[in-house]
């Protein structure tokens, strides 16, 4: 088995994660690699809840913030830029944790990624036509008849990965999610697995205070400022789509913000269908980091 340890830290939006990969990059003196998407993106700091740099309590953490909205990153490029960046963690600590809600960004780094068929332009025009004509509900409800297990774990308010799942569909014959069947996990390192294990009631409850959080130090302001990029990639997510229906006047300020919380509830829930998936997860109580700490100890 080698020496090199990576700890995987994942758990549903508003878990605690990042308390939790703090807390074991102190004690392992190691950094941080972040494998949430949304909080790639620079403009994006208070919709996506992206912790400010007193919050890390002077753990570096890798990918926050760090790009502008016009770019777009997959998974496979996340996997390709943060190689180099974990190797040379491991040479310099030889162990680092990997924190993050995003399943896809995580499998990219952990397991690799199978070979999938490069977007084809025809077909991507036809499906952002569709999209603009009959709206996202439309596509969501296609993939849910090629691919219900992808349709059951993926973010189906994101125009952008719901159409690369349908591209993947229609191009091959086949479901996404059976594409994806074929990875493993990496052996040039030890993979120690812990999710955050957060009671539901008490998950929603932290949900919600966080979106009340977000509102108070400014979220409204912060979409308000990013509505002339609304047409970006990075924009298509929850607490910035609600806003932007919020500003056409489709919906009040409160109804705006319930569904923030209750669409951020769905995610949570997907996000736990992706975990559940693999029984290599160690779930712990999210806030006993002293546990935390102990079961990487007791994998070394």
């Amino acid at each position: 088995m080698p020496d090199r340890v990576l700890v995987v830290v994942s758990g549903p939006t508003a878990s605690g994660k990042t308390d939790a990969g703090i807390a074991l990059a102190k004690h392992f003196r190691t950094e941080v690699i972040s494998a949430d998407s949304r909080q790639f993106y620079t403009a994006m700091r208070i919709g996506t809840a992206r912790p400010e740099e007193h919050e890390l309590h002077g753990v570096r953490h890798h990918f926050l913030g760090h790009l502008a909205l016009e770019e777009t990153w997959s998974a496979g490029r996340f996997a390709r830029e943060a190689e180099p960046v974990l190797q040379q963690l491991m040479h310099e600590h030889g162990i680092a944790v990997l924190v993050g809600g995003s399943g896809l960004y995580i499998d990219a780094l952990v397991k690799g990624l199978d070979p999938l068929p490069l977007s084809d332009p025809r077909l991507r025009e036809r499906l952002q036509t569709q999209l603009k004509q009959r709206g996202l509900a439309t596509l969501v409800d296609e993939l849910q008849k090629l691919d219900p297990t992808t349709h059951a774990r993926i973010d189906r308010n994101n125009p952008h990965r719901v159409i690369r799942a349908l591209e993947v569909c229609l191009l091959t014959g086949r479901p996404f999610s059976e594409q994806r069947a074929g990875a493993h996990d990496r052996e040039d390192m030890r993979l120690v697995r812990i999710a955050m294990d957060v009671p539901r009631d008490e998950l929603y409850r932290r949900i919600d205070q966080r979106v009340d959080r977000m509102v108070a130090e400014g979220l409204v302001e912060e979409a308000r400022a990013l509505l002339p990029h609304r047409s970006c990639n990075a924009l298509q997510t929850v607490g910035y789509k609600e806003l932007f229906a919020q500003f056409d006047g489709q919906l009040k300020l409160p109804e705006a913000i319930a569904l923030i919380k209750q669409h951020s509830r769905n995610y949570a829930k997907r996000q736990l269908t992706w975990l559940r998936r693999d029984a290599s997860w160690h779930w712990l109580p999210t806030s006993d980091h002293i546990a935390h700490i102990a079961y990487v100890e007791a994998q070394l």
